[in-house]
């Protein structure tokens, strides 16, 4: 059982909304950390106040490593007042396993192929087969494109930082953001399937209430 939880093929998505001084400034920071731990920023948009007084604000889409997540989200806390972080986790084990049999099941048939070319007897046969091994070599690579995306998500988590002036966000509740997120991230580590977890306002009061786990 241990290998199987092992084998389990999960992506994560996480989001935050952070209340800030100069959204702009702020979003520079939140990607400082990213592509030293090994991810990148996929996307930045960023909204200048309007003339009539309305706040900016950016937001920044980033894909991170798994076992840089945390920190980011940590660095997240340095920019402002976290006022929501939420955490999903959807579990692709099967989508992986059946990409992985349907490309084992092509490479066979072109390995055949292959062979059938090598062997034609005459010059229609020859076509035929050409013809049917340009087609299993296009399904193969349509595969195999699929199964490469499919493995990023789950080595890359996906994380969007929404960043609003001071005023704009609720302000966090008491507690600290990073004790409720270290529960959630926890319970959201251990669930099987697809879950959501609400983290940073929520968590520190129910880590709080919560009874105690049995040894």
């Amino acid at each position: 059982m241990l290998a199987a939880a092992e084998d389990r093929q999960v992506v994560t998505t996480a989001s935050a909304r952070i209340a800030v001084a100069e959204p702009a400034r702020a979003a520079q920071r939140v990607g400082e950390p990213v592509e030293p731990a090994g991810g990148r920023v996929e996307e930045r948009t960023e909204r200048a106040a309007s003339p009539d007084g309305g706040a900016g604000s950016a937001q920044l889409v980033t894909r991170v490593p798994a076992q840089a997540l945390t920190g980011v989200l940590a660095r997240l806390e340095d920019l402002g007042d976290v006022a929501e972080v939420s955490v999903s986790s959807s579990d692709v084990t099967a989508d992986a396993v059946d990409l992985d049999a349907r490309v084992s099941a092509l490479q066979t048939s072109v390995g055949r192929l292959q062979g059938l070319l090598d062997g034609a007897p005459t010059t229609e046969a020859l076509v035929q087969a050409e013809q049917a091994l340009a087609q299993r070599q296009g399904e193969l690579e349509s595969l195999q494109s699929q199964r490469a995306l499919l493995a990023s998500r789950v080595e890359l988590f996906a994380l969007t930082a929404s960043l609003e002036p001071a005023g704009v966000a609720p302000a966090g509740g008491p507690g600290g953001f990073l004790d409720g997120l270290g529960t959630g991230w926890r319970a959201l580590v251990a669930a099987s399937g697809a879950a959501l977890v609400v983290l940073g306002v929520l968590l520190p009061w129910a880590a709080a209430g919560a009874p105690s786990a049995p040894a």
